[in-house]
């Protein structure tokens, strides 16, 4: 389970890094509303790792008590930030 949320917060901070560089290159825009105007902002990177970790503290704490439960989804969480990254690693090696 530790090397799931880990990978999980990699994951979600590379998606951070990446949609800040496509967007600085004007080659994609951030599709959440409620991050939109942190872009470019040292405070959005910020926001992703706090997310991602307070994510992974919560799973944890779920871990403990429905083990099942919280491995069934971490693993859809990573699934799916991990097909987000590829998508934003492919926008990023076409431009």
């Amino acid at each position: 389970m530790k090397y799931l949320l880990s990978i999980l917060i990699v994951f979600v901070i590379l998606d951070g890094l990446l949609t800040k560089f496509l967007i600085d290159g004007g080659l994609a825009r951030e599709s959440n509303p409620l991050l939109q105007p942190l872009v470019g902002d040292v405070g959005f990177i910020i926001l992703k790792a706090a997310g991602a970790l307070l994510c992974a503290f919560i799973l944890w704490d779920i871990y403990k008590r429905y083990p099942r439960v919280a491995v069934i989804a971490t693993w859809i969480a990573v699934a799916g930030y991990g097909v987000i990254v590829l998508w934003n690693s492919s926008l990023f090696l076409r431009a």
